[in-house]
């Protein structure tokens, strides 16, 4: 009875379902740089990425860094008939609140500041809970955040947006590129390294489920939770 728990525990663990098409399937173990696809559909469903988590800790570490420097550090410099002034995102934001666009400010500062400093701050913690399996459940619940909070983080759409806006004034004043906007291009490359690099499936695999307590008192033997080194 006990063997048979252990083998169907360990088949659960490997069973996910299709992000695309929702159909269920066994992924067996990939070699490094692996990767599984969906029969049904052909979406990718698994991938084998040796040092991810690792890595993307790392990464997120380095945005983090980088996304405070962009905020606080001057955009870019402006200088006209003799008058110079400069301005953050920040800075940005409240000049539209004050000159009566308050609900483009309050979009600009969700998906420019409030998006990405979530994105990270939750990024960060699930890296961290994963470090040593099995990790809390809340780490499941910041992951499914995740997902839902990605898209909204558009520090790209902004960068564009100011290199637009920098080619249409080019004629009226003398621009002068600040820290924060070269800070701004590099948090971009993290933000997207991040999300190539992060292995979903093994943060997954290394949280601790609701059923764990029923499966422990059930006596299936703490080999299948790897790393496990509590009681």
């Amino acid at each position: 009875m006990q063997a048979g728990r252990k083998r169907m525990s360990s088949l659960i663990e490997k069973i996910i379902a299709c992000p695309d098409c929702d159909l269920l399937q066994h992924i067996p173990a990939l070699p490094p740089g692996g990767r599984a696809r969906c029969p049904r559909c052909g979406c990718t469903t698994a991938s084998s990425k040796p040092g991810s988590l690792d890595r993307t800790l790392a990464l997120t570490v380095a945005a983090a860094v980088v996304f405070v420097i962009a905020n606080v550090e001057p955009l870019m410099g402006l200088s006209a008939v003799g008058r110079q002034s400069s301005t953050t995102i920040l800075g940005g934001v409240l000049e539209m609140w004050m000159q009566g666009h308050e609900i483009t400010a309050m979009l600009v500062a969700f998906c420019i500041i409030v998006a990405p400093a979530v994105h990270i701050t939750f990024m960060l913690s699930v890296l961290l809970a994963v470090r040593q399996p099995p990790a809390p459940s809340w780490a499941g619940t910041l992951m499914r955040v995740l997902a839902f909070n990605q898209p909204w983080a558009m520090v790209e759409v902004m960068l564009l947006g100011i290199l637009v806006a920098l080619v249409k004034i080019a004629d009226l004043a003398t621009v002068s590129p600040g820290i924060g906007m070269f800070a701004a291009g590099v948090l971009i490359s993290l933000i997207a390294a991040m999300t190539v690099s992060f292995n979903a499936h093994e943060a997954w695999i290394r949280i601790r489920w609701a059923d764990e307590e029923m499966m422990r008192s059930a006596a299936v033997p703490d080999s299948l939770y790897p790393g496990r080194t509590g009681p």
